[in-house]
């Protein structure tokens, strides 16, 4: 029986992005087992994929896990985070692995001299390139998303009953994240309803943004990862940074607005399978970006013109215009 051992050790997105090699593998490779290693506080998102048969966590150190990890007869190892700990399991277990080119040259060069020689393809396009050892092919289905099977919905059906927007303010980095002054004088101007979606973090900026706007509920920090996934499936329309939320409103096939600061989809982490659903806004022609392939804490060069130059009236319009499809 082929066994396979998939590494990811974070983040929401990231591990959301690794479902379509895992589906394929499963209905591709007969009889083959699927064991998943990340991160404790991911397990959510792995524990309740059918086509996963184990699951390994740590959270610090990894070397006990390691033990257990040496008890499998593994066929392969399929590393698809690539950093100096995933090379310690595939050290550890001194099996066959397979990675991925992650491009760290391309992207330089797209961050320090502004030449774009990246290829034109989604990560996931990347992971089946350089899994086709395997024999496995993209089936075009997509990302996936599973609920926990006790995952109850009554508590959010409230807005299930009218078309509303969820908007994912938050972010890792704040050269990620739209303007929340922006946020809320968008959402002055339309009378639809808005769920605001972040983590502990984003509370108070939701607070700033839903304040005086009785159409907009802040429920940042305040709902788990399951509940606000299941926001923006039912919602009409998803407002997001360049974040894991992103992923699992692709997930979805939502309806998509999608806001990049910093980084470029030429990075190849934009919304996968998604094309005219999602409407990318961003400054493409801004001589400072990208400046980073993940973020920073403030902007380097002070301005933050890749966000604060998004215009108001344009992002209005197209929220407008997705709402009524």
């Amino acid at each position: 029986m082929p066994k396979f051992l998939l590494i990811r050790f974070s983040s929401i997105g990231d591990i959301v992005l690794t479902t379509p090699i895992i589906r394929a593998i499963k209905t591709q490779i007969k009889d083959s087992e699927i064991h998943y290693l990340t991160k404790n506080q991911f397990v959510q998102l792995v524990n309740a994929n059918p086509y996963i048969d184990k699951v390994f966590a740590f959270n610090k150190s990894i070397n006990e896990t390691i033990r257990e990890l040496q008890k499998e007869d593994y066929t392969a190892i399929i590393d698809l985070h690539k950093n100096l700990r995933s090379a310690q399991v595939i050290l550890s277990l001194r099996k066959k692995h397979i990675t991925y080119n992650k491009l760290n040259i391309e992207k330089w060069i797209s961050i320090h001299l502004k030449v774009n020689s990246l290829p034109d393809l989604h990560l996931i396009d990347r992971y089946f390139i350089s899994l086709s050892e395997l024999g496995i092919r993209k089936d075009e289905n997509g990302l996936d998303y599973f609920f926990q099977k006790d995952f109850d919905t009554k508590e959010y059906n409230q807005w299930t009953h009218q078309a509303f927007m969820a908007w994912a303010i938050g972010g890792t980095y704040f050269t990620k994240q739209f303007p929340f002054r922006k946020i809320k004088e968008i959402l002055s101007k339309l009378a639809i309803p808005c769920v605001l979606l972040g983590g502990k973090e984003d509370r108070q900026r939701g607070e700033f943004i839903a304040e005086g706007l009785p159409n907009v509920w802040n429920l940042c920090g305040k709902t788990s990862l399951d509940q606000s996934a299941y926001l923006l499936k039912t919602a009409k329309l998803v407002l997001t940074n360049d974040t894991g939320l992103m992923h699992i409103a692709a997930a979805f096939n939502k309806e998509t607005i999608a806001f990049w600061g910093n980084t470029i989809p030429e990075f190849g982490m934009f919304a996968y399978q998604q094309t005219e659903n999602v409407k990318n806004f961003e400054l493409k022609n801004l001589s400072c970006r990208p400046c980073s392939k993940l973020g920073h804490k403030q902007c380097p060069k002070r301005h933050f013109r890749c966000m604060e130059g998004l215009e108001n009236e344009s992002i209005i319009k197209e929220i407008e215009f997705r709402m009524t499809k």
